[in-house]
């Protein structure tokens, strides 16, 4: 085995780094006079979605904020948690079933939007996170200049060998500013935990109506943006929100295989990034028993130090999340091949609705 094997990996955590420490994150304090529409779709989540409208209820810096939350046809009384935790202080929808070629997140989101028309900035939001009462003012002003942002929260819970690799993904193949820069819309990416939209970008790009049957609607619309003229940026949002995203290991295999397929433009794709990420991250650890030890052992400490960077600058946990760091990425395997294989037999749902 040739030290020449470790070039890209020295690359890649080079890239890391550089994209840390140029990475966005929302002011602490901040304060906006913008017309603010918060955006909450919620489908079964009477379980956990009083934080979420608690947090939301307590923010600050932002004097023209309207919450708009649509109640997308759930069976678990979801409606009647947000009466009871909110009241008349936020604006409940009742929604519509999904027409033909539209799935059920981009319609909720597109009646949201329609339902606020008079705001400047959507700030669309999931039931799960639970932001710091200066957070949406935040969002705000660092989307100044963007027409969309897509700050991350603090991913925590269930799920520690899958959920921080999130973000170590974006840290390490996408270059940040010229994702910025580029009007590709090819190079984007967002997580729709958590996105500030413009009005003007939103609409230029079609709203939820571009991206009706992307089960990825997030990347989708960010795509939408850039084809639109619009420019997009991510952001570390960890110091001002938390989201435990899921709570179980069947809930998380379940949200990952519904989507996981819709990351690859093919098949042979997909699996030739599985194949790059088990060689270099995944074979190592497995080699440090051998003679090649000594690049084996430099291969594992590199992959373990983007890790390691990637939880400094995501606000994640460091140690010893990043020592499993090849397990990670055999658990990541696992979890497309098992998306591509439920996709295949057709039984890929969610929420009890099928994808």
């Amino acid at each position: 085995m040739s030290w020449l094997l470790l070039v890209p990996l020295v690359l890649l955590t080079g890239h890391t780094v550089v994209n840390a420490l140029l990475l966005r994150r929302p002011p602490r304090g901040a304060v906006t006079d913008r017309r603010v529409a918060v955006l909450l779709p919620l489908r079964d989540e009477a379980d956990r979605v009083t934080p979420c409208l608690s947090a939301l209820l307590g923010q600050r810096g932002v004097p023209q904020l309207e919450i708009v939350v649509l109640d997308d046809g759930s069976s678990d009384g979801t409606a009647e948690v947000v009466r009871s935790v909110a009241g008349d202080m936020v604006r409940l929808l009742t929604g519509a079933t999904p027409p033909d070629g539209w799935l059920g997140k981009p319609h909720a989101c597109a009646q949201l939007a329609a339902a606020a028309p008079d705001a400047e900035v959507l700030v669309f939001l999931d039931a799960d996170v639970v932001l710091a009462p200066d957070a949406v003012a935040g969002g705000v002003v660092a989307a100044e200049g963007f027409e969309l942002l897509s700050p991350y929260p603090r991913i925590v819970g269930a799920g520690r060998l899958v959920q921080p690799l999130l973000q170590w993904s974006w840290l390490t193949f996408l270059p940040l500013r010229a994702m910025e820069r580029s009007p590709r819309p090819s190079l984007a990416a967002a997580g729709g935990q958590w996105l500030v939209v413009t009005r003007d970008g939103y609409d230029r790009a079609g709203g939820h109506a571009a991206v009706r049957d992307e089960i990825l609607e997030d990347i989708a619309l960010a795509r939408a943006v850039k084809r639109a003229g619009g420019r997009i940026a991510l952001a570390d949002g960890s110091a001002l929100a938390t989201c435990p995203m899921y709570d179980s290991w069947p809930a998380l295999v379940a949200g990952y295989t519904k989507s996981l397929w819709a990351s690859f433009p093919t098949r042979p794709a997909a699996g030739f990034v599985v194949v790059l990420l088990l060689l270099l991250y995944a074979v190592p650890p497995v080699l440090l028993l051998t003679r090649w030890w000594p690049v084996a052992a430099a291969a594992y400490l590199l992959g373990v130090t983007g890790r390691l960077v990637t939880a400094r600058a995501t606000g994640g946990r460091a140690v010893p999340d990043a020592l499993a760091h090849p397990a990670s990425i055999v658990t990541f395997a696992y979890l497309i091949a098992a998306s591509y294989r439920r996709r295949r037999n057709g039984t890929l749902t969610w929420r009890g609705r099928a994808v």
